[in-house]
């Protein structure tokens, strides 16, 4: 089992921030520092599996072309035999 998602306190500073302003700008409604990590972590429990998966998965692919690419390069150092 995975450990809990948790993020640097300078990035969930940071982030907690960017939804206030969310909340400012595409709401007209203001909230709390509070509130707004309030709703981060239940994000961030709730959802932030998904955004997880999906980068391991966007990895796994990465990983798969570069595997391919070592694989292309491994087979042009082959000697010709005879």
């Amino acid at each position: 089992m995975l450990a809990e998602i948790k993020l640097d306190d300078s990035i969930k500073i940071a982030v907690v921030a960017k939804l206030q302003k969310y909340f400012e700008v595409e709401l007209q409604q203001e909230i709390g520092s509070f509130d707004a990590e309030f709703l981060l972590d239940f994000f961030s429990k709730e959802v932030g599996g998904y955004y997880y998966n999906q980068g391991l998965a966007d990895a796994l692919k990465s990983f798969e072309i570069k595997m391919e690419d070592v694989g292309e390069l491994i087979y042009q150092l082959e000697k010709e035999t005879v």
